[in-house]
């Protein structure tokens, strides 16, 4: 028993700093952009930007203004298009269609950059993520009910503010209670993926998802990195897809296979929690990237098999 208490000890030590640091970056990106919107609120530049993407993002039941969350996540980590959501007045149901938009597209440069290292294309990857995002709000804001949903956790827009200073306030507190939120999950994860890798269990838990990948259309060979994939996100999910690549544990097909499935479902873990942190709810963003995801790979196998077989009836 000490001998555990000890290795779990060591695996603290070596999570806090590396939380403390991946925070601080963090907050470097969220309270500019955070600040930001608080400015564009108070000076009713937003309001330009909402008429601007109104006509779009009515489509897929959003006010124009979510455009610049939207846009915001294609670059960012997820943790940055959080803080604006909680900064506007959204109803729940349209908080999930968004947050679901920002699941599927952040951080693109960085995610699509780390799966075209296994074999998928760059520009292909962040197009199928961009699109679904769209196909999956499109879908969304037809079949969830209109009524029955509350508020998601946000706070005053500037707009109410009748001075610079009271719009510094605001952003103030509201950024101090995302922070925190922010902190506290990033250090559970960050120990979380210590402990599992301290006492091997990735490997074990990826053994019982084997009779899921046959249901997902994907290779058992992608069972271990779907795991990752999902636990820890693409950043370091990435690394060790190539590593079994390069260890001939995961073949390249199979990598691209499962390129597909995670552009739409990755990090079920650390994305899903930051969100339900704001009041999302965990069935319908969960669920939902799952289900397209388990589509959209099926698809891609279905379209190989009737082209492969055009080809062979081609040449026969």
């Amino acid at each position: 028993m000490d001998k555990v208490i000890q290795r779990v000890w060591s695996c603290v030590k070596k999570a806090l700093p590396k939380a403390g640091k991946t925070c601080v970056w963090l907050f470097k990106i969220i309270l500019p952009v955070s600040l930001l919107v608080r400015l564009l609120q108070y000076s009713g530049v937003l309001d330009s930007i909402a008429s601007f993407f109104y006509p779009v993002f009515s489509l897929v039941g959003l006010p124009g203004e979510t455009a610049i969350v939207f846009i915001t996540s294609l670059f960012t980590p997820l943790y940055a298009p959080v803080a604006l959501i909680t900064s506007m007045s959204l109803g729940l149901r349209g908080a999930t269609i968004l947050a679901l938009m920002c699941l599927l597209s952040h951080n693109l440069i960085v995610e699509s950059s780390i799966q075209a290292k296994t074999g998928s294309s760059f520009w292909g990857i962040t197009s199928l993520r961009i699109f679904m995002s769209f196909v999956i709000a499109f879908t969304l804001n037809l079949v969830m009910p209109i009524d029955g949903w509350g508020q998601v956790l946000t706070t005053e827009s500037a707009e109410i503010c009748n001075s610079l200073p009271e719009v510094f306030q605001l952003w103030f507190f509201s950024s101090v209670r995302i922070v925190l939120t922010i902190a506290i999950i990033v250090t559970a994860l960050m120990l979380l993926h210590y402990v599992l890798v301290e006492f091997n269990w990735l490997t074990r838990i990826s053994v019982c998802l084997l009779p899921l990948m046959s249901i997902f259309g994907l290779p058992k060979d992608t069972a271990f990195s779907w795991l990752v994939g999902n636990l820890v996100g693409l950043a370091y999910g990435g690394g060790i897809m190539v590593e079994q690549i390069e260890e001939n544990k995961l073949t390249r097909e199979s990598g691209k296979l499962l390129n597909i499935h995670l552009a739409i479902s990755h990090s079920l873990l650390e994305d899903t929690l930051i969100f339900v942190a704001i009041g999302i709810p965990v069935l319908w963003i969960v669920v939902t990237r799952l289900l397209f995801a388990i589509a959209a790979v099926w698809l891609h196998r279905g379209y190989n098999y009737l082209k492969m077989r055009n080809l062979n009836h081609s040449y026969g």
